[in-house]
């Protein structure tokens, strides 16, 4: 594994973008949670993924969200950049760019949504990324966002022809493909959890962390789980487990990052506001939300 890649072993944050009341991108407040990240002792930051909102921003706004995290971390954490979509030259036009921005280790590409490619045309696409990118890719499968999973074999014929796809975080929930992803994957390719609810049980089968939505709210407790995960504390991580579980559902109830904004601004770190289609959540879900948070933090 290369040294830049065992940076990213353990905790990662896929990040919210904050939003003023009136919609704009609230950066005092992304710095905050940026710092709050790192004191929490997590182990990397994911800007401009699905967390952050990033189908809603304009290409000025994600450089302005990825240079403020950058200004903000000063080299603290590992910086991994959400970049993907479901046109493959726009993409790939994007990543060639990324050879003279400082301060990135990786970029995540969620697979193609909408479209629906066959596993051939994923394969063709995440290819045509691998040539086109200066910085290692790790792979995204979010079926329940995408429209369409990215299947085992896919997964490990990149994993074997393409020098610098890294890893994958895999959010597809269905846990016989992940196994089997872990069981024949080449050495040094990563398995990243993309589900806080399942962590634990795939970090027990061998996977190397996650990049969590629950981490924005409480960074602490979930690093100090994959922490002792990564040491063999099986008991120790159980326990920082079973006291986040019960606000994993809640954060996705009623849409992400609705839940995780909600979260974030009763501990006082960022403002609720998120952009259409998305919505803030319910009273009902909020009040059970607050409870939480009052009680753990």
């Amino acid at each position: 594994m290369p040294p830049a890649i065992k940076k990213l072993l353990g905790t990662g944050v896929a990040l919210v973008t904050p939003f003023h009341s009136n919609g704009s991108i609230d950066f005092d407040a992304l710095s905050r949670l940026v710092e709050h990240i790192i004191r929490g002792r997590c182990d990397y930051l994911v800007p401009l993924g699905t967390t952050g909102e990033s189908v809603t921003l304009s290409d000025d706004e994600k450089q302005s969200v990825l240079d403020c995290v950058l200004d903000t971390n000063r080299g603290r954490l590992p910086v991994v950049l959400g970049l993907g979509g479901n046109n493959t030259a726009s993409v790939t036009r994007h990543l060639e760019r990324l050879g003279s921005v400082k301060g990135l280790t990786a970029v995540l590409s969620v697979s193609p949504y909408y479209s629906k490619p066959s596993q051939k045309g994923l394969v063709a696409h995440y290819k045509a990324l691998s040539k086109a990118s200066p910085l290692p890719i790790l792979l995204y499968n979010v079926p329940g966002r995408t429209g369409g999973n990215m299947n085992a074999d896919t997964t490990l014929e990149l994993a074997n022809s393409c020098e610098n796809i890294v890893g994958i975080k895999e959010a597809s929930g269905n846990m016989d493909q992940i196994l089997r992803i872990l069981a024949f994957r080449p050495k040094g390719f990563m398995v990243i959890s993309g589900d806080d609810a399942l962590t634990l049980p795939l970090m027990a089968c061998g996977s190397e962390g996650v990049i969590s939505v629950i981490a924005n709210a409480f960074p602490k407790e979930t690093s100090n789980m994959v922490s002792a995960m990564l040491k063999n504390k099986i008991m120790e991580a159980r326990k920082w487990h079973n006291q986040l579980l019960p606000l994993v559902p809640m954060l996705f109830e009623e849409g992400s990052p609705s839940g995780i904004k909600c979260a974030l601004e009763a501990l006082g770190i960022t403002g609720s506001t998120t952009r259409l289609p998305i919505v803030q959540v319910s009273a009902p879900l909020r009040k059970r939300i607050l409870s939480f948070c009052l009680r753990t933090a």
